[in-house]
């Protein structure tokens, strides 16, 4: 599978040509990390986190977001977003190849976790000359990172908006990961723990998709769609396997296999006494978003999140569509991010931005 198509032209690479160790151990010999930025560089920045089968292309996925006035204003901030280690949109993953040889990792990519994602991040930002993070923000996966930036840089984060996720990986969480990894391996062209790059059979990969989605939407949702009186049962059927399709069209099954592994370890408690005292270490100003009908992760959970986060406001997104709804209900996320970047841009002290001044 050429999955190089899928990367922008406006993808930007930054090769670090030095061991990069890993949390679960064992060390990557060369990373190359995919990114893209808005605006004109500068010492302070937004970082843009995405999701799971997410790209560095924060204007294509969250292109409501992006404009004069809006949350993500390139005439107003240096904007970044970098594909995430184990991606497979231009990073360092199972689809690279194996340093001196012509053979992709594969299956043999080793482990990553959440915190080692965001470190490769900070290894970009060092790079693109910038210091400090006026906001971190990112929904599901790209949360978990958002809150991993807030506890492991402290110093370099002014504010942070984790959006539809909780500060551990639930049991509810692990375990649709297993259901979908077991769809994965299961492919018969799953041979030897080795998923082949190619266009061939990727009926693992499309399962898991279909196992996701259900997780990404609620009930309510699909009965809207799906379930009303005299509606052919075949249509959530079909819309399942179209999903599964379209994943298969542009991602790779090792990626995936390695991306629910790092949402799994999502722990901000680990080593670090319990979640709570590390929810109680973030003092940054947070803005924490759940979604009424996340089934994933539940809006009560995530409120309590924010009640253990010294700073945090919690604020809702009332949609039916589930998880997804940050993905879907941009402009009320846009009004969210707005109101909450701009009133903490008032409240802190003027900063130098250019990187040349």
């Amino acid at each position: 599978m050429n999955l190089e198509r899928w990367i922008s032209p406006s993808t930007e690479f930054l090769e670090i040509d030095e061991p990069f160790e890993l949390e679960y151990g064992g060390s990557l010999p060369h990373v190359r990390i995919a990114y893209r930025t808005w605006g004109v560089p500068r010492r302070t920045a937004t970082l843009v986190c995405h999701a799971l089968t997410g790209s560095a292309d924060a204007d294509d996925w969250w292109s409501e977001l992006f404009g004069p006035g809006r949350a993500l204003d390139p005439d107003r901030d240096y904007i970044v977003c970098a594909n995430v280690l184990g991606g497979c949109y231009g990073t360092t993953g199972p689809t690279s190849l194996v340093q001196g040889t012509q053979e992709p990792f594969g299956a043999t990519f080793p482990s990553v976790t959440i915190r080692d994602i965001v470190r490769l991040q900070a290894r970009l930002l060092d790079r693109l000359g910038v210091e400090t993070l006026n906001v971190v923000i990112g929904g599901s996966m790209g949360g978990m990172q958002a809150l991993e930036w807030a506890a492991l840089f402290p110093e370099r984060v002014d504010a942070v908006a984790p959006i539809a996720v909780g500060p551990k990986q639930s049991a509810w969480g692990v375990a649709l990961s297993e259901a979908q990894r077991q769809a994965i391996k299961s492919d018969a062209n799953f041979a030897g723990g080795h998923y082949p790059l190619s266009d061939g059979p990727t009926r693992g990969l499309a399962a898991a998709r279909s196992i996701a989605m259900i997780s990404y939407r609620s009930p309510h949702n699909f009965e809207t769609r799906f379930g009303q009186e005299g509606a052919d049962p075949g249509g959530v059927q079909s819309y399942l396997r179209h999903q599964g399709d379209k994943l298969v069209a542009r991602f790779d099954a090792n990626t995936y296999l390695t991306l629910i592994g790092a949402m799994d370890s999502h722990d901000l408690g680990r080593g670090r006494e319990s979640v709570t005292a590390a929810l109680n270490s973030i003092t940054q100003p947070a803005l924490v978003l759940s979604v009424s009908s996340d089934r994933l992760y539940p809006a009560t959970e995530v409120a309590r999140m924010a009640y253990h986060l010294p700073n945090a406001e919690s604020r809702q997104i009332d949609a039916p569509h589930g998880h997804d709804a940050f993905l879907i209900h941009l402009d009320e996320v846009n009004e969210h991010l707005v109101e909450f970047i701009t009133r903490n841009r008032r409240s802190k002290p003027r900063l130098k931005t250019a990187v040349n001044d």
